[in-house]
């Protein structure tokens, strides 16, 4: 199997990160692998996706630090110029939102030329048409009302306010656009919170999303994988963690300082996971991380996802094996069925 991970930049990849986990996993499986910045992508004369690409040299490894090592000694020499339309699977990994300051043409370059490949041929995941529906946190409000907390996305400060008085004074206000906990503002109702410049400073950039503050929300969230519409799991156990903010600052996400605790995962959110799954499905997102507040859900993470390694540390298992040999059915589908199966139905088969 011959397959890419593209990546927002390969020399600013870090071992932890979840890509390099999963690109390790598929080369010790004995499959051919390339580390693809998202800005390598291009088209030729000839119509084809080409790239330059960065490849690990030896045939397995026992760290992540010696793998990237391998692979970003590469990215600073010569890289491969490689033939994306003759990969088996191209993982499109890399995040917009990291590029939406200094690197605005890199948003949406990886889903363009996704499309491209997956109509010459290649499984793409994510499937890159519906990624560029999920772009920013819109996306999120496709899903069932009953499982996503009381939300506003609004430019007008007057119905923001409005929105936050609904909320007893207790609301979170985000970006549209981003994620990682950036630009995160929590109003708790003291007098001697300046709400107008959290407002401000958030319209600045375009359109706010205000959320109800849950109260859950002070245990942090859980980060639940789903693999094909279905929960991943290993041995019995899910590939989830529970992300505690640290301090006073009640963002969990690991960017921001979170740390990274067991979860259980309950009934409800087992539920929960029922209900998206349909679009999930439909839409032809293979690997997506849920954030769960309680029983609500907070955030769907199609672009890259992180936090497999703390999931699999936490729980002892490995959780980007079954990954990569999902990814190996989905090609032996392919070969067997060819064209008649399309990507975005191929991608959470």
């Amino acid at each position: 199997m011959k397959v890419g991970f593209v990546v927002s930049q390969v020399a600013t990849e870090l071992p932890q990160y979840t890509t390099i986990r999963l690109a390790m996993a598929a080369r010790n499986r004995g499959h051919d692998v390339w580390l693809i910045g998202v800005g390598e992508l291009a088209q030729d004369s000839q119509g084809k996706i080409v790239a330059d690409a960065a490849g690990p040299s030896a045939k397995t490894y026992r760290s992540l630090k010696a793998f990237l090592d391998d692979v970003q000694g590469q990215e600073r020499g010569t890289n491969e110029k490689i033939v994306v339309d003759e990969l088996d699977v191209l993982m499109l990994r890399n995040d917009p939102t990291e590029d939406a300051n200094d690197r605005p043409w890199a948003q949406t370059s990886g889903i363009l030329f996704g499309q491209v490949a997956a109509a010459h041929g290649v499984i793409v995941v994510n499937d890159p048409a519906h990624l560029a529906d999920a772009v920013n946190k819109t996306y999120f409000q496709h899903f069932p009302d009953a499982i996503r907390p009381h939300t506003l996305i609004s430019r007008n400060d007057s119905d923001i306010k409005e929105f936050i008085k609904s909320c007893n004074g207790k609301a979170v206000l985000k970006p549209l656009q981003g994620s990682g906990g950036q630009g995160v503002f929590l109003v708790t109702g003291k007098k001697d919170q300046n709400v107008n410049q959290m407002i401000e400073t958030l319209i600045r950039d375009g359109y706010v999303v205000a959320q109800e503050f849950l109260k859950d929300a002070i245990k942090g969230d859980v980060r639940l994988f789903v693999m094909n519409g279905e929960p991943l799991m290993v041995n019995g156990r899910y590939a989830a963690f529970r992300r505690v903010p640290t301090g006073t600052d009640l963002r969990s996400n690991m960017h921001v300082g979170g740390e990274a605790k067991a979860a259980v995962v309950t009934d409800g959110m087992l539920a929960l996971v029922e209900m998206v799954k349909p679009k999930l499905v439909q839409d032809g997102m293979f690997l997506v991380g849920l954030d769960v507040v309680g029983e609500k859900l907070m955030e769907v993470n199609v672009f890259s996802p992180g936090g497999l390694g703390s999931a699999g540390k936490l729980n002892e298992l490995d959780f980007a094996r079954p990954v990569i040999e999902s990814l190996e059915h989905k090609v032996a589908l392919r070969a067997a069925y060819g064209r008649s199966l399309r990507n975005v139905t191929l991608a959470t088969l």
